[in-house]
C-alpha cells in the first residue's frame, strides 16, 4: 500500500520559500561579484601597455591553429604515460604501505627499506629523478635498457610511488587495532584480515589524497619532455622554435587543464561524499 502523505504545515512552507529566496539571492550575489571581479581584471590586463605585444606573442589564434594537430598527438602520449605511471605508482605504493605496516621483528629490514626508499623519493625533487634514469642509466651501457620514455616513467612511477605509500599508509592506520583483534579472533589470517577487513575501509577514507595525487601526476607527466619523447610540452617548443611565437604553450597548457578537469571533479565529489559519509557516522 502506498504511504500517505504528511501535509506540511505553514511554518514548514514559510521555511521553503525562505531557504529558495536565499539560494537564489546567493546565486545572483555571486554572479555579479564574479562579473565585477572579472571586469576588473581584464581592465587591468587588457589596459596595460604590453598588452598588444603579449597578445601577439602568447595568445595568436592563428599560430595556435597550425600547432594543435602537433600538440594534440603529443598530449596522446602524455595520457598513455599517465595511465601506466598511474596503475604502477598505486601498486608500488600499496606494497610499500604493507611493508611499512610489518609490525613483528623479522620484518625490520624491509620496513627500515620501506622507510629510506619513500624518505629518499619524497625529498629528492622529480627533474633530478627523471634525469638520473633518462640518461645516467642509458650510460652505464647496459644490454636490454628500456627507451628514455620507459625510464622516464620509471621515474615518475618511483617518485609518485613514495607519496601514495604515505597516503596507503594512513590509511591502514587510521583502522581501528579492535578491527584487527576481532579479525583474528575470528580466524582469519594476517593477509585475510588485510584484504577483507582493513584495505576496503583504508581504501576507501584514503580515496580524495589518491585522486589528488592522480591530478598532480596528470600534470607532472609533462615533465617526460625532458628527457626527449615529443609529447604534448616538446611538440609546444618545437612549434615554437619554428614560429617564434609562445602560443602553442599556452595552447598546451590549456588542453592540461581541460585534461585535468574531469579528475578534478571526480575528486571534489568523492571528497564531498566522504565528508557526508564522516558527517552521518559522527551523527550515529
Amino acid at each position: 500500500m502506498p504511504t500517505p502523505t504528511v501535509p506540511r504545515s505553514a511554518v514548514q512552507l514559510e521555511r521553503e520559500a525562505y531557504r529558495r529566496r536565499q539560494t537564489i539571492l546567493s546565486v545572483v550575489v555571486a554572479a555579479v561579484s564574479t562579473a565585477v571581479v572579472g571586469g576588473l581584471l581584464l581592465a587591468a590586463v587588457t589596459g596595460a601597455p604590453g598588452w598588444r605585444r603579449v597578445r601577439e606573442s602568447f595568445f595568436d589564434p592563428h599560430t595556435a591553429r597550425e600547432a594543435l594537430p602537433a600538440v594534440a598527438r603529443g598530449l596522446s602520449l602524455n595520457l598513455q604515460l599517465l595511465l601506466f605511471c598511474a596503475a604502477g605508482a598505486l601498486l608500488l605504493g600499496l606494497g610499500l604501505a604493507m611493508l611499512r605496516t610489518l609490525r613483528p621483528a623479522v620484518f625490520f629490514p624491509l620496513r627500515a627499506l620501506a622507510t629510506g626508499y619513500t624518505y629518499t623519493f619524497r625529498g629528492l625533487p622529480l627533474i633530478i629523478t627523471i634525469y638520473l634514469f633518462a640518461f645516467g642509466v642509458p650510460g652505464l651501457r647496459l644490454s636490454g635498457t628500456p627507451s628514455v620514455l620507459v625510464l622516464g616513467g620509471t621515474a615518475l612511477v618511483l617518485t609518485y610511488g613514495a607519496y601514495i605509500a604515505e597516503v596507503f599508509r594512513a590509511g591502514i592506520e587510521s583502522v581501528h587495532p579492535s578491527q584487527l583483534a576481532a579479525a583474528r579472533s575470528l580466524g582469519l589470517t594476517y593477509r585475510q584480515t588485510m584484504r577483507h577487513v582493513v584495505l576496503p575501509q583504508a581504501v576507501r577514507r584514503v580515496a580524495p589524497p589518491l585522486l589528488n595525487d592522480l591530478v598532480a601526476m596528470q600534470k607532472d607527466v609533462g615533465l617526460i619532455s625532458l628527457a626527449g619523447p615529443v609529447d604534448a610540452i616538446r611538440a609546444a617548443q618545437i612549434e615554437t622554435s619554428v614560429s617564434y611565437n609562445y602560443t602553442p604553450y599556452i595552447l598546451a597548457g590549456v588542453l592540461f587543464v581541460l585534461l585535468a578537469i574531469p579528475l578534478v571533479a571526480v575528486t571534489d565529489w568523492v571528497t564531498v561524499r566522504a565528508a557526508r559519509r564522516q558527517s552521518g557516522d559522527n551523527a550515529l
